[in-house]
């Protein structure tokens, strides 16, 4: 992800979390955070202190959050000098059919419905609010994404998502996108690497980036609405076939 956008959608990551269930929302935006890359492996946390205070929680809330972290192997704490708390990306391969069982076709509907509706939004905004550095990091991503494929590709996928809803310049719409990408986001990512879908899926990759970069929200919103509502008609599929 480039620089801006990387930085608009970490201020994400880090913005106050809701005052209910803190401690399970404090482990869910960073584990979410992580599971998108936004958090790299290895990437050393701020200080319990101003981690504490980004999150706009206590101490004491931060240490229960972490220690459920260190527990599911997403973050590591190392003592003495240079200590402090570790980032660990998990190193088992995704397996999509094992996602999708316990998910009903109607569930998986309605998180499309919801995620369409969050990434028409970003697209649309970020077709009104883009700055040119915005519009050339998309299409970088965009040729980046024409040489991979398995789980690279998906990768690029999700960082492409992310950079659009980071150039709407909406913190709210930003963070909604983490949080649905890590719910439902890798099997979107999945289902676009079949070698039936990839010529599609580029198409409106390359569609959603050129309508934000001439900045036409409508047509933005309608094609990044569509994408995502495409790809959930193929996971609906897919999970009916198993």
């Amino acid at each position: 992800m480039g620089r801006g956008s990387m930085d608009s959608a970490r201020l994400a990551v880090f913005a106050p979390v809701d005052n209910t269930a803190r401690v399970h929302a404090v482990v869910r935006r960073l584990s979410d955070a992580i599971a998108l890359g936004l958090l790299a492996d290895g990437e050393q946390l701020p200080s319990e202190t101003e981690l504490a205070g980004r999150l706009g929680v206590s101490t004491v809330t931060l240490r229960e959050a972490l220690m459920a972290l260190r527990r599911r192997g997403l973050i590591e704490t190392r003592r003495g000098r240079g200590g402090g708390s570790f980032v660990r990306t998990p190193a088992h391969p995704f397996d999509l059919d094992e996602r999708l069982r316990p998910l009903a076709a109607e569930e998986l509907r309605d998180l499309g419905d919801h995620y369409a509706a969050i990434a028409g939004a970003g697209a649309r905004l970020a077709a009104l609010r883009s700055l040119p550095g915005d519009v050339e990091r998309l299409r970088r991503s965009l040729a980046e994404m024409s040489a991979a494929s398995g789980a690279q590709l998906c990768r690029l996928d999700g960082r492409l998502h992310l950079e659009v809803a980071a150039a709407s310049q909406s913190v709210r719409l930003t963070r909604e996108e983490i949080r649905l990408q890590a719910e439902i986001g890798p099997l979107i990512w999945a289902v676009h690497d079949a070698p039936g879908s990839r010529d599609r899926v580029r198409a409106e990759h390359a569609a959603i980036v050129e309508a934000v970069a001439r900045g036409e929200g409508a047509r933005a919103r309608h094609v990044a609405e569509s994408h995502v509502a495409n790809a959930v008609e193929h996971l609906i599929e897919r999970r009916l076939a198993l």
